[in-house]
């Protein structure tokens, strides 16, 4: 997040076929049936370590007229490195957007040598992402426009506090980037939903042989696992979703409540820079509040007199200034650049490590992975669940956002804003997801976890009907793989050998 032998796979020995529990059409289950007589010609990779493999197979565009239109999911998996597989683990990283099929590059990092061991580690690009029949709807110079925020110069920049010229600058920017989706792929960004990536994942589960699932997905790759459960529940063996999402919120709701896990995020990041002799928030002797107002107060300077860039001719204004210290806070691993990049700033009013770091979060060192991961990102929460068609609600949101985060806060809460013009016929309804059925599904909480607040894993955990809790006492954003032993072993037992630990388990 982001070679081989040439091998032939077999049939599937599971048939994808419908959903648990729903029924359908029989023309209709033929025609899906049909898809687990694919193969997966698994080839040396044009990307990747030594030993990955890769292929493609193919997914309805439309679940609802799977006769029609096909799209090609791109798929990458490392072999297990022991000689006593249990089968395949698919992994996602989240995003949306994020690329399961480069996710599989760092599977040393992603999983433990033990579970290397014992399963294939598989990834793919989910429908719409990456080499997956990718939406765009912006090329890089447009989303730079998009993501750069307001320019009116009636205003400050501070999103908390939006003139009118700002917020019709936000409605047409928005508006706009919907209208670029439509006229580059209009059937595809009807069909991006995470239900229906879950049902492409049981293709590909099919597809390799294995009879259940076996999963990790972090961020909102929890919300494809929780998909998968709640449509196939009888085909879980074990999920591990990590830091999770909840699906009951609505986007709107989700970009209010994320706003106060980046803020426990920023604060537990300023207190760790105030203990250090060249913070540049403030010294030993200063608050964390004291700290927040320096970072605030270097924020408004940044509108007022944007920062320089050695990069490109993009000036570092206080919206792209912001997303440099927000990308900073998914992980600890972080904090040393984002303490140079203020350095920088404030004393020298250079903005280049900022640039940087914001253009990390979006992947924009490759523009069309720039392009195409941001296309994802908001063409699948757009489609996930309802969103307010008020633009004053989305003031509301902002207002209320602030109250939890005043930096990041309004930002977010606007950020959700192109959801306001998605196509209805695309969106999903709001629901929990509970799974029923399922046999154990282990979601990890990070207490201080900022793009998911702990709550969501809380939540998710409380939904599902089979759902436990592990909660790791730490900062950054995910728990499993972050350096907590206990989180790890408590993982790697259940991946493995399925063993569940007492509900609420906490690893400190």
């Amino acid at each position: 997040m982001l070679a081989g032998v040439v091998l032939l796979a077999t049939a599937c020995t599971a048939d994808p076929g419908e959903p648990s529990g729903e029924g359908g059409a029989p023309e209709a289950v033929d025609a899906l049936a049909g898809f687990a007589d694919q193969e997966l010609a698994w080839d040396e990779c044009d990307s990747g370590p030594s030993g990955t493999e890769c292929a493609t197979y193919e997914v309805p565009l439309d679940y609802e007229a799977p006769g029609g239109e096909r799209i090609g999911i791109a798929v990458k998996r490392l072999p297990a490195s022991g000689g006593d597989a249990l089968g395949s683990l698919l992994v996602n990283p989240g995003g949306p957007g994020g690329s399961g099929y480069d996710f599989v590059d760092h599977a040393p990092h992603i999983v433990s040598s033990a579970v290397r061991k014992r399963f294939d580690v598989v990834g793919f690009d989910p429908r719409g992402v990456g080499r997956s029949s990718p939406l765009t709807c912006m090329d890089a110079e447009g989303i730079d426009e998009f993501l750069g925020g307001v320019d009116s110069v009636e205003g400050d920049g501070d999103m908390s506090e939006v003139t009118d010229a700002e917020q019709r600058e936000l409605e047409e920017d928005s508006r706009d980037f919907v209208e670029a989706c439509q006229a580059n792929d209009p059937e595809l960004m009807l069909h991006m939903g995470t239900a229906d990536v879950a049902r492409d994942m049981d293709i590909l589960r099919a597809l390799v042989g294995d009879e259940q699932l076996t999963y990790l997905g972090a961020s909102y790759g929890t919300h494809i696992g929780a998909q998968y459960a709640e449509q196939f529940p009888d085909r879980v063996r074990a999920l591990v979703l990590d830091g999770a999402m909840d699906p009951s919120q609505g986007q709107l709701d989700l970009s209010v409540q994320q706003a106060a896990g980046f803020e426990t995020a920023l604060r537990a990041f300023v207190e760790d820079c105030l203990d250090l002799p060249d913070c540049p928030l403030g010294g030993s002797g200063d608050s964390v509040d004291d700290g927040v107002d320096a970072l605030s107060g270097f924020l408004a300077d940044t509108a007022e007199e944007p920062l320089s860039n050695s990069m490109d001719d993009r000036e570092v204004n206080r919206a792209r200034a912001e997303l440099g210290v927000l990308a900073a806070l998914y992980t600890e691993n972080w904090w040393p650049r984002v303490r140079e990049g203020l350095t920088a700033g404030m004393e020298d009013g250079d903005g280049t490590v900022l640039m940087q770091l914001a253009d990390d979060l979006y992947n924009r060192g490759e523009p069309a992975a720039y392009e195409n991961s941001t296309a994802a990102l908001i063409a699948v929460n757009c489609s996930d669940s309802p969103s307010p068609r008020d633009v004053q609600a989305y003031a509301d949101a902002a207002a209320e956002a602030g109250e939890e985060s005043p930096i990041f806060g309004p930002t977010l809460a606007w950020g959700a804003l192109p959801c306001a013009y998605w196509p209805e016929e695309a969106v999903a309804p709001s629901a929990e997801l509970d799974g029923e059925g399922a046999d154990p599904v282990m979601v990890v909480g990070t207490t201080r976890d900022s793009a998911t607040p702990y709550a969501w894993s809380e939540a998710l955990a409380e939904q599902l009907d089979s759902g436990f809790l592990v909660t790791r006492d730490g900062d950054g954003h995910t728990g499993y793989r972050m350096g907590d032993q206990c989180v790890d072993e408590t993982v790697d037992a259940y991946l493995i050998d399925l063993a569940v630990p007492e509900d609420g388990m906490a690893c400190v």
